[in-house]
């Protein structure tokens, strides 16, 4: 070991930026995953866990080379030894971006074995979306657990310790205005704290509604020169950017290339934030079917479909309920969780003989390996767009469309 390293503690030059908020370093041949670094610093790494034998990890704990991207965290709660969720606190937001959109061609180019010089990748950027000045206060959604003394906050990362907290500054100003940190609760329980685009803030303290509130929320879009209204339950799915709902509607749309009388599929379609836009671009002789397999968020949809007889709602996994589908839809718009599609709903759209498929995904590497399956079944990609609906944190969504 060199002279500054310790068995704790290694001088390691960063390399580039990996799936989850790391970058890659080496040691004496070892992978080292290291968190709270930029690539191309040097820095004195604190090894966090060596059980691994592929692997360690490590937070860059002091930087001796400093990266003219690295600012002020924003977030210090979130850095070395803190909590997860802001990883990216120290990075200029176009630093970020840049970040992210690496990470997505690594995932794409490796796993997707997609061409490096396809022009796609190459003009690929991650788009920033409107409030993402400086990536604070965007977060409609927020979840914080109590430590034993009653203090709200959130675990150590990869730990179950809870770290009070002092501020939570990706909260939008609805919910830092609530002082959910200031107060004391009981010990032990999970708050969730929403605010919607439409009425007051609600807050559930494990699940249940706090001081009497509501159990549900109502959601407004402005998107496709149009307004559309949504009532869902508050601990529902609902994407946490304020912008993120009108900027996926938009780009969904505009990728999936609908007319009047169309028909397209929307699998894993929630409380239907992307049906009920679908179902007014095919118009009343179009046909959406809607499917998801979660309850409440079917129950939710059903309200909010009211009175569009084109869209069709049906409740259940997405590739045994397309297994009883015989329509070729013109389209499938998928917007599936981390996990992906996977080959079983892939395979019966190739089936089907979709022609275009508009994919939105929240995990890079799932859409590389969903986007490698599709390929594989006689499509190409037609287009791909990446969005930073989550600021400060490594997340990135995207948006790819297939056609036949």
């Amino acid at each position: 070991m060199a002279a500054e390293d310790t068995p704790e503690n290694l001088i390691l030059d960063v390399g580039p930026a990996v799936h989850g908020g790391h970058c890659l370093a080496r040691h004496e041949g070892r992978v080292v995953f290291v968190r709270h670094a930029i690539p191309g610093e040097r820095a004195r790494v604190h090894l966090t866990e060596q059980r691994r034998k592929g692997y360690w990890r490590g937070d860059a704990v002091e930087i001796l080379d400093v990266s003219p991207d690295r600012v002020p965290s924003v977030w210090p709660e979130a850095g070395p030894g803190g909590v997860g969720g802001g990883e990216l606190a120290h990075v200029r937001p176009e630093a970020q971006r840049t970040w992210k959109r690496d990470v997505l061609l690594d995932a794409l180019t490796r796993i997707g074995k997609l061409d490096t010089e396809d022009p796609l990748l190459e003009a690929l950027t991650v788009e920033a979306v409107p409030g993402n000045a400086d990536g604070l206060g965007t977060r409609t959604r927020i979840e914080l657990t109590t430590d034993g003394a009653g203090r709200a906050g959130m675990f150590r990362h990869r730990t179950h310790e809870v770290v009070a907290l002092r501020e939570m500054p990706l909260a939008v100003p609805e919910i830092a205005g609530l002082d959910l940190l200031g107060r004391t609760w009981e010990p032990g329980v999970r708050i969730d704290a929403v605010a919607p685009s439409d009425g007051d803030p609600v807050v559930l303290v494990n699940g249940r509604p706090w001081r009497g509130g509501r159990t549900h929320v109502r959601e407004r879009v402005a998107a496709a020169e149009s307004e559309y209204r949504y009532r869902l339950a508050a601990h529902g799915f609902w994407q946490i950017h304020r912008a993120a709902p009108t900027t996926l509607v938009d780009a969904v749309l505009a990728a999936a290339q609908l007319n009047p009388g169309s028909s397209v599929i929307d699998a894993y379609s929630g409380a239907g934030l992307l049906s009920l836009p679908l179902a007014d671009a095919v118009g009343p002789n179009g046909f959406v079917l809607a499917i998801e397999a979660d309850q409440q968020a079917s129950r939710d949809a059903r309200r909010n479909a009211h009175g569009l007889d084109q869209l069709e709602l049906r409740t259940g996994e997405v590739a045994p309920t397309l297994a009883g589908v015989e329509r070729r839809p013109d389209a499938v718009v998928l917007d599936p969780p981390r996990a992906g599609a996977g080959p079983d709903v892939l395979n019966r759209l190739a089936e089907l003989g979709t022609p275009r498929v508009v994919y939105v995904a929240c995990d890079p590497a799932a859409l590389a390996r969903d986007i490698r399956t599709t390929l594989d079944l006689g499509y190409r990609l037609e287009a791909l767009r990446a969005f930073d609906l989550f600021p400060h944190t490594h997340h990135v969504e995207a948006l790819a469309t297939l056609v036949r």
